[in-house]
Order: C-alpha cells, then structure tokens, then sequence
C-alpha cells in the first residue's frame, strides 16, 4: 500500500506560491516545444492548483482536451473552481506513483517540476504515465537541475551551509536538487523513440527582482530552513539570521541567481 504522500512545500500559501510563480508565457514556450497544440488530449500530470491546464486548454483549441491530475484534494478544489467551468477541461484527485486506469489515454502527458518532489519514486512515476499515453504519444518531463544552489555573491556564512541545507533535504525531504539531469535516462530506460532534450534557464535573476521570485524563493527558503533547524546551531544568528541572510542577498540587486530547466521528451513506439 502507498503511504500518504509528503510533498516537501506542502503549507497554506502554497496555492499562492504555485500560481504567482507560474510564468504564462514561459508555460507556453515550453509547451510548444513540447508539441502541444490543437486537437490535442493532454495530460497535465501534477498539475497543482490548475493554471497551466488552463493555458493548454487554449493551446489544444480547436478539437482539444486537457485533464489535470493532482494529489491535493484542496489544489483540485482550486483548479475545478477557478478554470473548471469550460468545456473540455476536468481536474482530477490522483497519485502519480500508483497505475492509474480510468482518466482515458493521451496523446502527449506534461510533467514539469513534479520529479524533484519525488526522487525515490521518479521512475515509478514515467513508468506509470506511460500506460497513459496512446502509441506515437509523447511524454515531456521538465525539471530543475543544480536546484537552490546557483547563487552569486553569497555571504561566508550561507555559502558554507546552502549545499549542505539542500543535501539534508535531499536525504530526508525525498526531494532531488539534480533531477533535470535523470530525465534523459528515465525515457532512455522505458525505451522511448526520438528522445529530445532542451536546455534552457529556468531562473535567471539580476537586478530587481519581481515580487513573486522573491515570495517564491524566501518561501522555499522559509520551508526548508525550518524543517532542519539543528543546522543552524552553529550559525551567525541562528535559523533567523539565516533567514536575514538570504533575504537580504535576495533583495540587493546585485545579486545574480539562475537554475537550468532540462526539458526532455520522447515517443512512445507505435508497436511493443
């Protein structure tokens, strides 16, 4: 039996975090080269509180349908109340790491920063979705690589103790600071045709920095921080001086902060 799903940013503003963090313009860059377009059944697998279905929803017309998927019942709620109401779209409760048989088959499923969350269990996952995809269908996986920890001028303090913050999170969170970099060998493993990879900058912030990168990473920060507070015992100012620390390397626009985006995709065979 699957035990209950603990997924590492799980909080009352994660709705929020999700939904400012989400880029439209960068969704649809992505999504075209992905192959998304008109006429189209797409699976938006951990599609969190809905808004990139929604953009995949206006990508697929004519002739197109989106289903999201997601763990959270209260994210679904969410999506289902906020972009539910037009034909063709529906949001569903599910998890990604248990065969799931009653959704329909697609022509092309969209996983961005669902792997990260789940590294035990990523290649459960591609398996899973794969019995989803109709033959010819395409499986896109889209994820961070080098996560939280391209940074540039950090204080001493936090420079020494970010990689191992994010090496305790990795360990016990069951989060993947390197999953952009296994997406390739994920399709490669389920024998997928014509395999494409794209890589690209996910974050790439200098100067001022626009509100919601700056609620998204002093949220990410705030979490993880949190979660391991004996780190800090040694710390200049402890857990909160830390905190004081980023927030302010954050704020100065000085400061130079990018993360790659891998974006691989593949073919399912035609025929077994």
């Amino acid at each position: 039996m699957t035990k209950k799903y603990e997924y590492l940013m799980e909080g009352d503003q994660e709705i929020l975090r999700l939904s400012l963090k989400t880029d439209p313009d960068a969704v649809r860059k992505q999504a075209s080269w992905c192959g998304i377009t008109n006429n189209l059944t797409v699976l938006d697998a951990g599609c969190g509180p809905g808004k990139t279905t929604a953009i995949f929803h206006e990508m697929v017309q004519p002739g197109g349908t989106v289903v999201g998927v997601d763990f959270s019942e209260e994210r679904i709620d969410y999506a289902r109340q906020h972009y539910g109401a037009k034909p063709n779209i529906r949001f569903v409760v599910k998890d990604l790491r248990t065969a799931i048989t009653d959704i329909g088959t697609f022509d092309l499923i969209w996983v961005r920063f669902v792997l990260e969350y789940n590294r035990a269990e990523s290649q459960e996952i591609v398996r899973n979705l794969k019995n989803l995809l109709n033959p010819g269908g395409w499986l896109c996986l889209l994820d961070l690589d080098y996560n939280c920890l391209s940074h540039y001028e950090l204080p001493a303090p936090m420079e020494r103790i970010l990689p191992e913050l994010m090496k305790h999170v990795d360990e016990k969170y069951n989060f993947d600071s390197f999953a952009g970099r296994k997406l390739y060998s994920y399709l490669y493993d389920e024998k997928y045709e014509n395999i494409q990879v794209e890589l690209t900058a996910h974050h790439l912030i200098y100067g001022k920095a626009r509100e919601a990168d700056v609620f998204n990473w002093t949220r990410k920060i705030d979490v993880a921080a949190d979660l391991l507070r004996p780190l800090f015992t040694n710390y200049p100012g402890g857990i909160e001086g830390f905190k004081g620390d980023f927030r302010r390397f954050f704020l100065d626009p000085r400061r130079f902060t990018y993360t790659p985006l891998i974006m691989c995709k593949g073919r399912k065979p035609c025929h077994p």
